[in-house]
């Protein structure tokens, strides 16, 4: 039986361990290291090469996307399995178009993680409860982008319908600041922050700011901690 080596990159230690308890029940699998951030993970990965890497979505610094895309340049023998506390659609095309092996939501079962990790080490792919070879990817991606109807960001980036500077202005609204305080913060006007928020509740077709800090939040697109520190999923 072969021994698949596994990294585990999450920020919540407590569902970091728990993960990593769960598979050395598992005689095939051997969990060679933890990371707590994107940056942290990626040396990881770098210095340990494991057969498979779980990361998180939403991570300090490098999000997993990012992670996963630079394991991809760099020719890291390491696949990577992304999880993330919301099942999104949209993020699920993004994270398999960076070149993840797989995408699962945290409340997936011990034994269901198990299967996949196997099956991506044998060089398969899982999305949507589907196991796929490389043609079966390529066919789901075909599909699901063209019926998603939206643009998608640069493949090193998470995905985002909305422009940088809508993206600064989110930040800044999940933050609680107003809009007299983004306009002071960001160097523009109190109309042009106006203009902003009301084209970034039109673009997520939400109805405030409350539900549009939940959005994003939910998505891993902004984080409350810029600092390391812990956020909620």
């Amino acid at each position: 039986m072969r021994e698949i080596s596994i990294v585990i990159i999450d920020d919540h230690p407590l569902f970091r361990q728990g993960v990593a308890d769960a598979l050395t029940l598992e005689p095939d699998l051997k969990v060679v290291g933890q990371a707590i951030d994107g940056e942290a993970g990626l040396n990881l990965i770098r210095e340990t090469l494991p057969l498979v890497a779980i990361v998180d979505v939403n991570l300090p610094g490098l999000n997993g996307q990012q992670v996963t895309r630079q394991v991809v340049t760099e020719r890291l023998p390491t696949r990577v399995i992304l999880l993330t506390a919301y099942d999104d659609m949209q993020q699920k095309i993004h994270s398999m178009r960076v070149g993840s092996a797989a995408y699962c939501t945290k409340d997936i079962l011990p034994e269901d993680l198990v299967k996949v990790i196997r099956a991506v080490a044998a060089g398969k792919y899982v999305v949507s409860d589907q196991v796929l070879d490389i043609s079966g990817l390529d066919r789901w991606l075909s599909v699901h982008t063209e019926t998603a109807g939206r643009a998608y960001s640069d493949p090193g980036e998470p995905y985002q319908p909305l422009s940088n500077r809508e993206m600064e202005v989110l930040a800044c609204v999940t933050r609680g600041l107003s809009n007299k305080e983004i306009a002071n913060q960001l160097g523009i006007s109190h109309q042009t922050v106006k203009n902003h928020v009301t084209a970034v509740l039109r673009k997520l077709g939400v109805e405030d700011r409350t539900q549009a800090t939940i959005y994003a939040l939910k998505r891993g697109w902004v984080r409350l901690y810029d600092d390391g520190s812990p956020s909620e999923e």
